[in-house]
């Protein structure tokens, strides 16, 4: 419901809207994955010997970040195009 609520006030101020929501999945995307770097270079500083398994786990959540990030800005550059 909120995610339908948060469209309609994009597509109500068109470009204004998009350009807003696409800020706010890029300021996101940002936090969320510094997060996971700083948990990732704390982890690994615990446990050298593990660094490629939390290499490995941390690239695969950045790209799920990524992932979502890429719906969001789709989401708002088509309630721009409306």
């Amino acid at each position: 419901m909120l995610l339908q609520t948060i469209l309609m006030e994009v597509v109500k101020y068109g470009p204004i809207g998009a350009g807003f929501g696409a800020g706010l999945v890029a300021l996101g995307v940002g936090l969320g994955i510094g997060k996971i770097g700083v948990g990732a270079v704390e982890s690994i500083a615990r446990q050298p010997e593990a660094s490629g398994d939390i290499r490995t786990t941390a690239i695969i959540l950045a790209a799920f970040i990524e992932g979502v990030a890429l719906f969001g800005a789709v989401i708002c550059f088509l309630a721009m195009s409306n």
